[in-house]
């Protein structure tokens, strides 16, 4: 299938490893222009590697507004348009509701609610300009909340009901608004954790899929999500938005 993205340009927060290099990589073999940001150097030096001289890759905390905002501006003057923008920035944060602190919570919500928030309404004037789409990446857990995992769903949760609410703002100017609601994915979060727990990566795996009762059996790999995300970023989903999509081998209890 042609996604028709030959020539569209894209910006993914939280590009420069795992689920968020892994769409750009894709996003770049469809013919697009990507932009990606990230904190660490190390990792932005590796995806600008991977995805070529003509890919954007730039340094920022998107929790700093003046960092967020200099990455969204550099990519809409970079290329001149955007069709799609990817909120991925995130991280695992989960401890018991009765042993958290405040400062926990204001640090995730600014990551994960209020930086989102803030990208879309700066990229919402671009996309009408070229009917785009927005992609939030979230978790399944934002729909069944385990113990001992908030801030983490409560912020995925928030993220979920803007989503749809931004989707209904938005739909009649032509801009499509999704979610895409994560299970066990690989990632460089999961391969950093191996590597300080001295485990192979694959044992992880192994174990993760195992002790998760995942029912295909497996973790999910990096480039199945690239595919759903590029997709949902496509005109080929042209109808579709306002909506969370799970992947998960199909662990989540909820449809």
């Amino acid at each position: 299938m042609d996604l028709e993205l030959r020539d569209k340009a894209f910006l993914i927060t939280g590009g420069t490893d795992g689920l968020g290099l892994a769409l750009a990589k894709t996003l770049v073999r469809e013919g697009a222009q990507v932009a990606v940001c990230g904190r660490d150097q190390a990792r932005l030096e590796q995806a600008a590697s991977a995805l070529g001289p003509e890919a954007l890759c730039l340094r920022a905390d998107v929790s700093h507004e003046a960092e967020l905002d200099a990455f969204i501006d550099a990519s809409l003057e970079n290329f001149g348009r955007l069709d799609g923008a990817v909120n991925n920035a995130g991280r695992s944060s989960g401890t018991a509701i009765a042993n958290s602190v405040d400062q926990e919570w204001r640090d995730d919500y600014e990551l994960k609610v209020i930086a989102a928030i803030h990208l879309a309404r700066r990229v919402l004037p671009a996309l009408e300009a070229t009917r785009g789409a927005l992609v939030n990446v979230l978790a399944i857990m934002a729909r069944s909340p385990s113990a001992n995992s908030t801030p983490t769903t409560a912020s995925r949760a928030a993220g979920l009901a803007f989503t749809k609410a931004m989707a209904n703002e938005v739909g009649p100017r032509g801009v499509r608004v999704n979610a895409i609601l994560i299970g066990f994915i690989e990632s460089g979060q999961w391969r950093r954790r191996a590597e300080a727990a001295q485990t192979k990566l694959e044992d992880l795996y192994a174990g993760m899929a195992k002790g998760s009762n995942i029912p295909l059996g497996r973790v999910g790999r990096a480039e199945e999500f690239a595919d759903l995300a590029a997709f949902l970023l496509s005109p080929r989903a042209s109808y579709i938005t306002g909506v969370g999509i799970s992947i998960d081998g199909g662990l989540s209890p909820v449809i």
